[in-house]
């Protein structure tokens, strides 16, 4: 989650890193820049992305709006500092048992449950957050592809690409979560109601393949289409395209 484009990037890197942390002042509520992005961050994960603003953060943590100006510059830094600080919740086990697929699909589901946890992550900006807990993060998971025979720009790209797959995912859940709320039925309720409907009125002899396949997956998933599945495809999928890449360098030292 980026800062916009009235930001400065230099502003933006300094409460990142804390260079320029504020200390809290006699007799007023003990305020710092991690206590104003974690209550942020509990907003957002309860109401929503679009119903934050400084001004319930401050009502929040029981102090005026303007005293949070002293820490936080303004709310493009502050979704700055939210986006950095939890990266730090994807689990990191110093051994993991297994190769370098095993590591991936480790970083692939840890990944996927922390757009799970803070769905609104998912209307963060595609510019990089340069904080310390992403370059953490970042250091902690290309270490899963090193030594296995890519190149450094493959690394990066094998990275981008998994997490990339887990964002698609949870953004799928996240709509069909949304969509359930709004209409009061589950995705299974709807395609039970909806499914005989579509029976009476398809031309089964116009769309064959469409209405083989349509009902082969409706009858699995329960649901005109699963997140979860699609999740566990293409994670197969994209490590068996890795592994197909990894294979061939590893032939051609040989």
């Amino acid at each position: 989650m980026a800062t916009d484009s009235s930001s400065d990037p230099a502003r933006s890197l300094a409460i990142l890193w804390r260079t320029r942390e504020v200390a809290s002042r006699k007799g007023r509520p003990e305020l710092s820049v991690d206590r104003i992005a974690r209550t942020a961050i509990e907003l957002a994960d309860a109401d929503g992305f679009d119903s934050l603003s400084m001004r319930k953060v401050a009502e929040k943590l029981g102090v005026g709006t303007m005293s949070l100006y002293t820490y936080v510059p303004g709310k493009a830094e502050l979704m700055d500092v939210m986006f950095d600080l939890v990266q730090a919740e994807t689990a990191r086990p110093d051994e993991v048992e297994g190769d370098w697929r095993v590591k991936l699909e480790l970083i692939a589901r840890e990944n996927l449950a922390l757009y799970r946890r803070h769905p609104w992550l998912l209307h963060a900006s595609h510019r990089s957050v340069l904080g310390p807990r992403v370059i953490e993060k970042y250091e902690y998971e290309l270490r899963a592809l090193e030594g296995i025979g890519l190149t450094e720009i493959e690394m990066d790209s094998v990275l981008t690409l998994l997490i990339g797959h887990a964002q698609v995912s949870a953004r799928g859940r996240a709509e069909i979560s949304r969509v359930e709320r709004a209409s009061g039925l589950t995705e299974e309720q709807w395609w039970t109601q909806n499914a005989p409907l579509l029976e009476q009125v398809i031309d089964y002899r116009r769309y064959p393949v469409a209405s083989r396949v349509g009902t082969a997956a409706g009858a699995a998933h329960h649901a005109s289409y699963s997140p979860e599945h699609a999740f566990e495809f293409g994670l197969a999928r994209i490590l068996d395209g890795i592994a197909v890449l990894v294979g061939g360098r590893a032939d051609a030292g040989s």
